[in-house]
């Protein structure tokens, strides 16, 4: 019979983006996988789930209130009992919530339930009423979980002490060493000349979906403070969202049209990794950004406001520096400081890079041969 894992989540870009590497483990193992969520592809310029040998197109909505759910319970629970799944692998709170319910009748038969948590909704600093809500609910779930995977240390302290099923730590879920790694100041320019961008100017980069959270508004704020001192500084904002027009009229309200670009949703961001100085983020919230592990790789120091993902990764002035959040006079310093000072860049690149091995694919796989083989 053939061995079978399920993976599941509320979008299939969430798998196409996050879930190669486990799929290459499981794979090497011998196991057919199988993914099930909203095909959500077209949207995202390119993106491919072409790593996974069938996929299912499962109604999900990210809204608790959703009517689509009930529909997509439905979908998934004949999915899983007609799939003699050894393992049902789901992520998102929405996707893990239903996959977990769907999945009661065939964990009775032996079926294994996993669920990675990219970043529980409470934690240090959360508003209370995160707490109140999503923590029971959490912790209600946990006993219809095998395993647990979490990938902050603060989300694996809580979960470890308080659920009812076993509990991993992994460091997110893997970054190519290969696509992010330094480059050349020679291949740098060659590449700047190839994109159109100038070999001379400064250059900034902000990764995100345009939304509240990721709060790009106060990195286009913290350039005035920038090209005060450097008038040709660019900042590019990376992604595509539902804040686009808000932020194209900042752009103009603040004047900085010659020095803020939007440049959509790419996937070639490992090009922009090797053309920038320095990358910002500005979120609200984080689980743990894949984008601040690719710039660290890349050579990039990085410049990032509080939250909970970014102090996982981010020990400030050591490998990087942390700002309290829409403090943007704070960010434009930290930036100045990284563009006026070589050796303080270099100390906090290297720092940064040693940092982040722990987090390539190659260390990833590493930890997913042990959780699911004890390897």
């Amino acid at each position: 019979m053939t061995k079978k894992i399920l993976l599941v989540a509320t979008v299939q870009s969430h798998i196409a983006q996050f879930h190669r590497p486990l799929s290459e483990v499981l794979h090497a193992h011998g196991y057919e996988v199988h993914a099930a969520a909203r095909n959500n592809l077209a949207e995202k310029n390119g993106l491919q789930l072409d790593f996974v040998d069938k996929v299912f197109d499962v109604r999900f909505s990210r809204s608790p209130k959703s009517k689509e759910n009930i529909t997509a319970y439905n979908q998934l629970k004949t999915i899983v009992d007609s799939g003699n799944y050894e393992v049902v692998h789901c992520n998102t709170p929405m996707g893990g919530m239903i996959a977990r319910l769907a999945t009661r009748a065939a964990r009775k038969k032996g079926t294994k339930l996993f669920y990675t948590a990219h970043g529980f909704h409470f934690y240090d600093g959360a508003p209370k009423k995160n707490w109140m809500i999503f923590y029971p609910i959490e912790k209600f779930f946990s006993k219809m979980t095998d395993i647990l995977i979490t990938i902050t240390h603060e989300d694996y302290k809580v979960a470890s002490e308080a659920f009812h099923c076993k509990v991993a730590y992994m460091h997110g879920v893997g970054v190519s060493g290969e696509r992010y790694k330094p480059v050349t100041i020679e291949e740098k320019l060659s590449l700047r000349g190839k994109m159109g961008y100038s070999k001379n100017a400064k250059i900034l980069l902000c990764i995100g979906e345009l939304n509240d959270n990721k709060n790009q508004s106060m990195a286009i704020r913290m350039m005035h403070k920038v090209v005060a001192k450097y008038p040709e500084a660019i900042l590019l904002l990376a992604g595509n969202g539902p804040k686009q027009k808000f932020l194209e009229q900042l752009i103009k309200q603040e004047g900085l049209e010659r020095n803020v670009k939007l440049i959509g949703y790419v996937t070639n961001l490992q090009d922009y990794q090797h053309i920038i100085d320095v990358q910002v983020s500005c979120s609200l919230r984080e689980g743990l950004p894949l984008n601040i592990v690719e710039s660290m790789l890349s050579g990039n120091p990085v410049v990032a406001s509080l939250n909970r993902g970014h102090r996982e990764l981010i020990q400030d002035g050591i490998n990087g520096y942390i700002v309290d959040p829409n403090d943007y006079e704070a960010m434009g310093n930290r930036v100045l400081n990284l563009l006026d000072n070589d050796d303080l860049c270099k100390r906090i690149v290297q720092n940064a890079i040693i940092f982040a091995q722990d987090f390539t694919f190659t260390s990833v796989k590493k930890e997913l041969e042990e959780i699911y083989f004890g390897k």
